[in-house]
């Protein structure tokens, strides 16, 4: 009898699947460790089965890489490009990259960087999606009235600032993060935000001032 969707599925796996432990394995322990084998056992899948989605083990690699593309740089310019009544808002939109991992992914993005160590090819793409995330920031300050040198240089900062907090693996509760929120806006854009932009930011993620830890504690 032929196999039914759910058996074959369990045979197989999927295609996300066996990209997602591709993805756990290189955050563990480097691209290095990215290796066919390896995967089947983890996903208690046949090693064949691999073939079914990917032609070969640098087929599996261009395809994490698509999906960091995917994911991060195309989600960050997304939330550059969302609408917004003011820069403050078009900031806190960028900000939600920071805050959402189904919008930016900063444990891909220390992956795929740390893989960049590695590999020259890699370093290409980072550095490729390092120039498009900043003019997509740069673009999003002169929609906004700025000069280009000054929305380019603003554009930077945000950008190299949150690359620092990923890059070292920064551990910051989100009470902290929150309550650091409107100086880190007024730093990057010279005003500060309003009660209400503040409101809608903090709606959307769940946040309520005062849950959590405090500063220093």
């Amino acid at each position: 009898m032929p196999a039914t969707d759910a058996q074959d599925t369990k045979w197989k796996g999927s295609r996300d699947a066996w990209l997602d432990a591709a993805f756990e394995l290189l955050l563990e322990s480097g691209v290095g460790s990215v290796r066919i084998l390896p995967l089947a056992k983890r996903l208690k899948v046949s090693r064949t089965s691999f073939y079914w989605f990917f032609k070969d083990r640098e087929a599996l690699l261009d395809a994490l890489i698509e999906r960091w593309r995917e994911k991060n740089t195309q989600g960050l310019i997304r939330q550059a490009e969302a609408y917004a009544d003011s820069i403050v808002e078009a900031i806190l939109n960028v900000f939600d990259c920071w805050l959402d991992p189904q919008l930016f992914d900063s444990q891909l993005e220390f992956a795929i960087r740390s893989w960049a160590l590695q590999s020259d090819e890699v370093a290409q793409q980072i550095d490729a999606a390092d120039d498009a995330r900043i003019e997509a920031l740069t673009r999003m300050f002169e929609a906004r009235g700025f000069d280009s040198l000054a929305a380019n240089a603003r554009g930077r900062t945000i950008y190299l600032t949150q690359i620092g907090y990923i890059t070292m693996k920064t551990d910051e509760a989100l009470e902290v993060r929150m309550r650091r929120i409107p100086a880190y806006v007024e730093i990057f854009t010279g005003q500060a935000p309003q009660t209400h932009e503040l409101r809608r930011f903090h709606a959307r993620h769940g946040y309520a001032p005062g849950q959590g830890a405090q500063e220093g504690d």
